[in-house]
């Protein structure tokens, strides 16, 4: 096929302990999965059903970049989360067999522009803007699931060296099987897909200057450094 011009290749996630590269396709997150955040929010926490939304691949961002204060916002926000990287189709499937589509998993940071996604939420629009944009998915270097098993390891974000963030993966109100089965009753899912699990109480407003470093046990962590806005 002979178009216009050529699109630019996927972004790709280092994998820990291997040569190949993880190439990512769709990015999906899911809002208000730890009941204090929740309420920091001024929400009660739901348990009908997790709230998903959804970040282009062109949101990427490699964990180590120095990035400018996002464009359109005076209150971007730093969002401390797990990672799922997942590595085989997957339909209509079940939270157990869930952990057998899972290729990885690494630490990540869902950036808000926050006073975006407010005034869309308060006017009952979507909130797009705040959520998807350039360098708004920032992910570590994944880890192989043989080689790191979930069990409620302590999640944490570091703000220019002071914790802000700080809490355990077992308080998350879906665990992962279960977010995995009910976004396969949603889409087709596919290798390359990323799932952003949530994040903990402590959100907060990020500035020029700042450096950022999240954490999860055993895991590779995540690091983000603000540079003035262009």
């Amino acid at each position: 096929m002979i178009t216009h011009f050529q699109l630019p290749a996927p972004p790709v996630v280092a994998v820990v302990g291997e040569v190949l590269d993880f190439p990512v396709h769709r990015i999906f997150c899911v809002g208000r999965n730890y009941e204090a955040h929740a309420r920091e929010m001024g929400f009660t926490a739901d348990r009908e059903a997790p709230i998903w939304f959804t970040k282009s691949a062109t949101a990427f961002c490699p964990s180590g970049a120095s990035v400018s204060y996002p464009p359109g916002t005076a209150n971007c926000h730093y969002e401390m989360e797990l990672v799922v990287a997942i590595g085989a189709e997957a339909f209509r499937i079940s939270p157990e067999e869930a952990p057998g589509v899972v290729f990885g998993h690494a630490c990540g940071l869902d950036m808000t522009r926050r006073d975006l996604q407010s005034a869309a939420r308060d006017r009952g629009l979507p909130w797009d803007t705040g959520k998807d944009f350039e360098n708004a998915a920032v992910i570590a270097p994944i880890t192989p699931a043989a080689e790191w098993a979930l069990a409620g390891q302590r999640i944490t974000l570091a703000q220019n060296g002071a914790v802000r963030q700080d809490a355990l993966l077992g308080e998350m109100i879906w665990s992962v099987p279960e977010l995995i089965a009910d976004l396969s009753r949603l889409y087709h899912l596919r290798a390359g897909d990323v799932i952003f699990t949530g994040t903990p109480a402590g959100v907060g407003p990020i500035t020029p200057g700042d450096a950022l470093t999240g954490a999860i046990e055993g895991l590779v962590p995540v690091e983000l450094a603000i540079t003035a806005a262009q």
